[in-house]
């Protein structure tokens, strides 16, 4: 099946909202304590940035948002909004710095049909398009297995970020 895939604007804001309080209750149940998720809420969520840069995706199926995702030209390696030290706006080098996936959320009653994929490759083509050789990202726990399975690979173990178990990955956009 083909997930279209188009850019976010601000007018889709409350639905991506809701979008990523779902995912992050329910997709990162069987990997984070309740502790853990309650912890990631601090810092985890939409960077709309993003959405200012035109970097921001979303999946549309069935009529209503699925997913939701970017990359960007920006420092900014994860956190949302209210990531506070964490949000850097600098822009990248893309002859030597790779550019970042972020805020990547699928709706829990479209998981495993293939958004975050979706998201992810349009995402990767647009950073390729835009002159980045690499692409970097911050996973969680249960975004791990997609990202593996999307050629990332870990650059680094795990770290944590308010609590919540985090892991560095990096892949190559030269193919």
């Amino acid at each position: 099946m083909t997930v279209p895939v188009r850019i976010a604007t601000h007018d889709d804001l409350p639905a991506i909202a809701a979008v990523v309080e779902r995912a992050i209750a329910d997709l990162q149940r069987g990997f984070l304590s309740p502790q853990e998720i309650a912890a990631s809420r601090r810092f985890m969520g939409v960077d709309s940035q993003l959405l200012r840069d035109g970097t921001y995706l979303c999946a549309v199926l069935d009529g209503q948002i699925a997913g939701c995702g970017g990359w960007s030209w920006r420092r900014t390696l994860y956190g949302g909004d209210g990531a506070g030290d964490l949000i850097d706006p600098a822009p990248l080098d893309p002859a030597t710095e790779p550019a970042r996936i972020r805020a990547m959320y699928t709706d829990p009653g479209f998981a495993r049909r293939g958004v975050g994929m979706a998201i992810l490759t349009a995402a990767e083509d647009a950073a390729r398009a835009a002159g980045f050789r690499d692409i970097e990202l911050m996973s969680t726990l249960s975004g791990e297995p997609l990202y593996l399975r999307c050629g990332y690979r870990a650059i680094a173990g795990q770290v944590r970020h308010a609590d919540v178990p985090l892991i560095p990955m990096r892949k190559s956009l030269l193919g």
